[in-house]
C-alpha cells in the first residue's frame, strides 16, 4: 500500500504538469506526460488529469496507479470519449479501460524493460524487488488497471 503522503505529493506535481499544458508549454513534459480530459461520471463536469504514458503501436497506454478505484478511471468507464494533449498534439480519442491482470502485467513488464530505474522504484513502493518476477507482476496487476487511448480525430 502506497502512503497517502505520496499521493499528496503526486497531486502537487500533477498541478505543475497541468499548468504547463494549460499555458501551451506541454511540449516540455509531453515526452512522458499527457493530459487526459474526461467527463465526470456523476457531475458531467470536465476534468483534466496529467498521466504518464507509453506510446505503443500508435496507441497511448496509461497505468492507473490506484487501480480501478481512481476517479479518472471510473469516469472513462462511464464515458470513454476523451480528449488528449500530448506535447503539442491535441486529439479526440476512445479510452479502453483494461483490468485483465495478464494484460496489465504485460504493460508493467514493458514499462520495466523501457524504464528500469523509474518503474523499479515504483515496484519498491509496492514492497516488490526492483526487478520483480512475472508472478509478482501478475499478483500486483490483480489490483491495478490501465487504459489504452485510441486516437480518433485531431483537434
Amino acid at each position: 500500500m502506497i502512503p497517502d503522503e505520496f499521493w499528496s505529493r503526486i497531486k502537487n506535481v500533477q498541478r505543475i504538469h497541468q499548468r504547463l499544458y494549460d499555458s501551451g508549454r506541454g511540449w516540455i513534459v509531453g515526452w512522458l506526460i499527457l493530459l487526459l480530459r474526461h467527463t465526470g461520471r456523476k457531475s458531467g463536469k470536465q476534468y483534466a488529469t496529467p498521466l504518464q504514458y507509453e506510446k505503443i503501436d500508435g496507441a497511448y497506454f496509461i497505468g492507473a496507479a490506484r487501480g480501478a478505484k481512481a476517479d479518472w478511471f471510473r469516469n472513462i468507464q462511464a464515458n470513454p470519449q476523451v480528449q488528449v494533449s500530448v506535447g503539442r498534439r491535441n486529439f479526440k480519442a476512445l479510452a479502453e479501460p483494461v483490468t485483465d491482470p495478464e494484460k496489465v502485467a504485460d504493460f508493467l513488464a514493458y514499462r520495466l524493460k523501457h524504464h528500469p530505474l523509474m518503474i523499479g522504484l515504483m515496484m519498491k513502493m509496492h514492497k516488490l524487488p526492483m526487478r520483480p518476477s512475472r508472478q509478482q507482476l501478475e499478483e500486483l496487476a490483480a489490483s491495478e488497471a490501465m487504459v489504452i487511448i485510441h486516437p480518433v480525430e485531431e483537434l
